[in-house]
């Protein structure tokens, strides 16, 4: 028989420890990548408020600027536009009208109405037959500040024929045209841009041109009267102006003769030539540019000649604006435009910027913070403002540069430290270096920067989906 000792027999009643395995701990939602991914979208929404900011802080310079050069052209001369020269001869214009008397009948006084004919004083307005505008446009800067005007002096020859004056279209007698009472009429939009004593040959009589224009629709203008040229037997007119006048901005020419040729130069290398007929004719080199209009009455909806009696309500403003030609001396580059396209790519920039973030934060298994996104993402608002900023003082290209390296320093810097990576961190330099330049080639090309902006957004989307093809987005829960 076996003895078992008291040792033995606790060992023998022990029961062995059962053993489980190692739970892992389950992902909440604030680590998961769903919840990554809605905080990402969130700041990027946030970053929407600095990039209003600064777009709303862009108009208000734009608005600076443009009272500013308001300013300038004030005292100088705004955009003129030129209309003439329009002749105007007065008439007698006969009609018949009613009239009340009282007739006495006995002792009775009886009202009744008399047939009378009564005449008034009108104006039959004359457009001539053939005009020909010549002209240089001297360009130059005004300065005030850090913004510059852009305007002109203009030393222009218009030479404009009448032929054959006819009053048979309103069937009125010679003998009731006032043609001593004739006058010449140019309409210029502003006189103050004018140097000197504006001089008229008429028939080859000089004549003073004085303020107050006779053009209907516009409020000013010049005029001489021109007694003595016109009578029933002399019905032609040809006249001459040389014009010397300041103005700012462009040069609109309205197309009033039943042949228009118009041949503009400038020393301007970036005109923009606009209106409703373009030259047929143009030339642009470093020297500036020359231009060649030709231009016939069909193109435009009002006649050669009205009154308030015929084709009256014709010769209407819009109708004048809406045949107005002529050439722009535009900036070659608006500095505060290309800021404004640029502010439209912000939202691009930042969630791309971010994605890279993300990628590598689920790829290399590293915690960013979203305060440490929201850095990144003030780093990239502060690129439009010194955008902005140095755009003001300096060349758009210069400033573009600057703005842009210091952006991308700052991020770079900032990357290696939260990525633990010097290479992640030139990777986000390469990758902002390529971002930057593809937005300036967007913005300078103006025709194709929705196709370049598509094409882009294809190749960021394509790297995305390459680089994450093999991540197993389930498994980053656990």
């Amino acid at each position: 028989m076996n003895i078992i000792s008291d040792e033995e027999a606790d060992e023998m009643n022990e029961k062995p420890e059962m053993t489980y395995p190692e739970k892992k701990p389950v992902s909440s939602w604030k680590d998961s990548i769903l919840s990554k991914v809605a905080s990402i979208g969130f700041l990027i929404l946030l970053l929407l408020i600095p990039l209003g900011m600064i777009d709303s802080l862009l108009d208000e310079r734009l608005g600076r600027r443009d009272s500013t050069i308001t300013e300038i052209t004030s005292t100088w001369g705004k955009e003129q536009t030129i209309a003439g020269p329009v002749l105007i001869i007065p008439y007698r214009y006969f009609y018949k009208t009613w009239v009340e008397e009282t007739v006495k009948k006995g002792n009775q006084e009886i009202q009744q109405r008399k047939e009378v004919i009564e005449n008034r004083i009108i104006n039959a307005y004359f457009l001539p037959t053939q005009l020909d505008i010549s002209g240089d446009l001297k360009p130059d800067k005004l300065h005030r500040g850090i913004y510059d005007a852009i305007v002109y002096t203009g030393n222009l020859k218009i030479a404009g024929q009448f032929n054959k004056i006819d009053f048979s279209a309103f069937k009125i007698a010679d003998k009731d045209i006032l043609w001593d009472d004739a006058t010449i009429s140019f309409a210029l939009t502003d006189l103050r841009g004018t140097h000197e004593t504006l001089m008229l040959e008429a028939n080859k009589q000089k004549l003073a041109l004085i303020p107050g224009g006779l053009v209907p629709n516009f409020v000013s203008g010049v005029q001489t009267n021109i007694k003595g040229l016109l009578n029933q037997s002399q019905r032609d007119l040809h006249v001459n102006l040389n014009l010397v006048l300041n103005g700012s901005s462009g040069l609109q020419i309205a197309p009033i003769g039943i042949q228009n040729n118009v041949n503009l130069t400038s020393s301007w290398q970036d005109p923009s030539f606009n209106g409703a007929f373009l030259p047929i004719q143009r030339e642009l080199s470093e020297q500036g540019f020359k231009a060649q209009w030709q231009i016939s009455y069909y193109g435009r909806n009002y006649p050669q000649l009205w009154s308030e009696t015929f084709n009256n309500g014709t010769f209407t403003l819009e109708a004048i604006n809406s045949s107005l030609f002529g050439v722009t001396l535009v900036s070659p580059i608006d500095s505060y435009r290309n800021v404004e396209r640029s502010i439209k790519y912000g939202v691009l920039f930042v969630t791309l910027v971010f994605t890279a973030f993300f990628l590598f934060e689920v790829s290399g298994k590293i915690k960013i913070h979203p305060f440490q996104y929201l850095l990144v993402g003030a780093a990239l608002c502060l690129f439009y403002l010194a955008l902005l900023s140095l755009s003001e003082f300096i060349a758009f290209l210069l400033a573009y540069i600057l703005a842009s390296c210091a952006s991308t320093t700052l991020i770079t810097l900032y990357s290696m430290a939260v990525l633990k990576s010097g290479k992640r961190g030139l990777l986000m330099a390469a990758g902002l270096i390529t971002t930057y330049g593809f937005l300036y080639v967007t913005l300078q090309a103006t025709d194709y920067a929705l196709l370049i902006g598509t094409v882009g957004l294809f190749m960021a989307l394509s790297l995305v989906m390459y680089t994450t093809r093999d991540i197993d987005w389930y498994a980053q829960r656990s």
